[in-house]
């Protein structure tokens, strides 16, 4: 309970300071119940604001995007480095492909043609595609990175395609229905919170127009509960818990979406960016992956932790605050202290070491100690798997895993040099590991320098 009443304080204490009409959050944990609070009015007298009351969420709607994509290259409708206009009959910019769409380094203008903050007149698909000739790329692809939310729209229409349904059918039965995320939708209904922009200078909130967005929709269109948005952001953190089947997405591939390709801020580097996903650093190998997002009268801040196994971290940690205030950036680095909060006020439990099994008679000689490039490494067998480090190495980065890939030949699944093969030399009389070549490079059981052989 005390937990629980240090992050309300948290919550209570953002709503007043940073002046939000309502406030909700919610914290998922694979072991610990689900925790939502809300401070504040929906707006609407009709129905008062509670956990089931809906924001906006902005741009966290370009992670669900994202995920429809990847799916799409899984089931193998697409490759990230397909140019557009492959799937999609583009009157221009059909060279730029999927993965520098996705992760806003398509040099792409930021929204479609015209002014359409301005005018709030929104295009429809047809429009949108259409009118790509009269849109800017700002920049030479991969130069750096630039937000796009024309680069999304183009997106979610390569995804509608290539599935034959509207954009917002896949999303429904491709992610929300087997998650059970029922209360993320396009269209609110009677349960929206009313959102505002509220006067710098005085108390007064004047309520925003809701604006649908038209074909821009798979950049920012969505509505949810912070509950389901908290879940959301627990699966993209760790799908093994949230989606243990792959349901949704293969474990593998949201590694792949979570690697950083480009960062937001060339001399801070405080920000990355993957495929989709906002990356924010947090120290000590820790990462907190998802999405900030906003609309007219709406914040919304939704991220799940990463944390090296070492440290015990919880599982399926996600949280999610949604504000509406359209200026109250602080409800964007709520997510971000619930989450902090969360791990250092209440940590998991530790689970007990058990004995496991003892490793395959052929791997029993190359456990132990090595040398390669004058530094020593340790090889062991953990978990079912070979795995490597170097013995300078601190204690929470990650080992190199191995998997057999045929006779004394191994490749790195994870860690260090993954990918590169580990090829095992044998003694002909004892039949023991006495050499091993890593990434082509010389291991042996004492230091040497570098000779040829």
């Amino acid at each position: 309970m005390a937990v629980e009443a240090k992050l309300e304080r948290l919550v209570r204490q953002t709503q007043a300071q940073a002046r939000v009409p309502a406030l909700t959050v919610a914290l998922h944990r694979q072991d610990r119940p689900l925790w939502t609070f809300q401070v504040g009015t929906s707006g609407r007298t009709e129905r008062p604001l509670d956990a089931g009351t809906r924001f906006r969420m902005g741009s966290v709607t370009k992670t669900f995007t994202a995920v429809l994509v990847l799916q799409c290259r899984d089931d193998g409708l697409l490759d990230l480095d397909d140019p557009v206009g492959k799937h999609l009959s583009v009157p221009r910019h059909g060279d730029l492909t999927v993965r520098r769409l996705l992760s806003h380094t398509s040099g792409m203008q930021r929204e479609p043609y015209g002014d359409v903050w301005d005018t709030l007149r929104m295009p429809d698909a047809q429009q949108l595609l259409a009118e790509l000739d009269r849109a800017e790329r700002i920049l030479t692809p991969s130069r750096r990175f630039h937000y796009s939310n024309v680069g999304f729209a183009i997106l979610g229409q390569l995804v509608a395609h290539l599935r034959k349904a509207s954009w917002a059918d896949v999303l429904h039965d491709r992610i929300l229905t087997p998650l059970g995320l029922s209360d993320v939708v396009t269209d609110p209904g009677e349960r929206a919170a009313v959102g505002y922009l509220v006067h710098p200078y005085t108390d007064e909130a004047r309520p925003e127009l809701p604006v649908d967005i038209g074909a821009v929709a798979p950049a920012g269109q969505l509505w949810s509960t912070a509950a389901d948005l908290a879940r959301w952001a627990a699966f993209l953190a760790d799908p093994s818990i949230v989606d243990p089947g792959g349901a949704v997405l293969k474990e593998s591939t949201l590694d792949e979406m979570r690697w950083p390709l480009t960062t937001a801020d060339e001399t801070l580097w405080s920000e990355g960016f993957g495929l989709g996903l906002i990356l924010v650093p947090q120290g000590e190998r820790a990462v907190h992956v998802g999405h900030d997002g906003a609309m007219p009268g709406f914040l919304a801040g939704v991220y799940g932790r990463r944390a090296p196994a070492a440290t015990h971290p919880p599982r399926a940690l996600g949280a999610a605050a949604l504000g509406s205030s359209g200026t109250a950036i602080a409800a964007i680095g709520l997510a971000h202290t619930l989450l902090r909060t969360s791990v250092e006020e209440d940590p998991a439990d530790i689970e007990p070491w058990t004995p496991g099994q003892a490793p395959p008679p052929k791997y029993a000689s190359v456990l132990g100690r090595w040398w390669s490039e004058g530094f020593e490494f340790i090889f062991s067998w953990r978990d079912g798997a070979l795995r490597a480090r170097r013995e300078l190495d601190p204690a929470d980065r990650p080992s190199a895993v191995f998997e057999e890939i045929g006779e004394d030949e191994l490749r790195g699944v994870g860690g260090r040099e993954v990918g590169e093969r580990l090829r095992l030399h044998r003694d002909p009389q004892t039949g023991d590991v006495v050499r091993m070549n890593w990434a082509t490079y010389r291991f042996t059981r004492t230091q040497e320098t570098f000779e040829p052989h």
